[in-house]
């Protein structure tokens, strides 16, 4: 079976089905959607989709599809908050959310490094991260996000790589009720339980995870 639909309409050749799929979300990508307040993703996510860290704009490439739509629909209906993404996401149909959700999760994402050890660590940042603080219930980062910080299915995204300003502005904004959009309100207990030092090294360790192999 070929992996895409070709048809005639009005004379001209067309493609359907994922092909067309695919095209759609990257165009929306590159030039927006058809509303012109959904403005083209890479001016802030960079033209590969891995984020512009400077800027603290996170890595989308090679999220999951099922997650990035969450997150869209969520700026939609106000359980998560930001000036920009909030007008843009209710800009886009529910076929672009689609599409370009597909192809963001179709790119190709740096591997998260080795992060994960199975001894105890000494320094206080990496046992938070690999372990957590179970007398504040707290639990490890990686115990949800998977080992290094490289994400598991649709609810826990990747850490490793994203920019550590972007990473203590969620924590941050799950502490005041800016975004309330995670499972069972985990994330809300777990940032409001974190002093405000552990945020930010947290977030650097999980930024520098990438680039190198972040030993305990």
């Amino acid at each position: 079976m070929t992996p895409f639909r070709r048809a005639l309409v009005g004379g001209v050749l067309v493609l359907a089905g994922p092909m067309a799929h695919a095209v759609e979300g990257q165009k929306i990508f590159t030039q927006g959607g058809a509303n012109p307040a959904a403005m083209a993703c890479l001016g802030c996510h960079g033209p590969d989709g891995k984020g512009i860290a400077a800027a603290g704009f996170p890595r989308l490439a090679g999220l999951p599809a099922g997650y990035l739509s969450k997150q869209l629909h969520d700026w939609r209906s106000g359980s998560r908050k930001q000036p920009v993404m909030e007008p843009l996401a209710k800009a886009l149909t529910e076929d672009e959310i689609e599409a370009v959700s597909a192809y963001l999760a179709s790119l190709p994402a740096d591997p998260a490094s080795k992060l994960w050890r199975q001894q105890i660590a000494v320094d206080p940042t990496t046992r938070m991260a690999l372990y957590g603080d179970w007398s504040r219930q707290i639990p490890g980062c990686v115990q949800c996000h998977g080992p290094g910080g490289g994400g598991v299915g649709e609810h826990f995204p990747p850490l490793a790589g994203q920019p550590a300003s972007y990473l203590v502005a969620q924590l941050n904004a799950w502490r005041d009720g800016s975004r309330s959009n995670d499972p069972n309100q985990l994330m809300v207990g777990v940032a409001k339980a974190m002093t405000d030092e552990e945020i930010k090294a947290v977030a650097e360790f999980f930024a520098r995870a990438v680039s190198q192999e972040v030993k305990p």
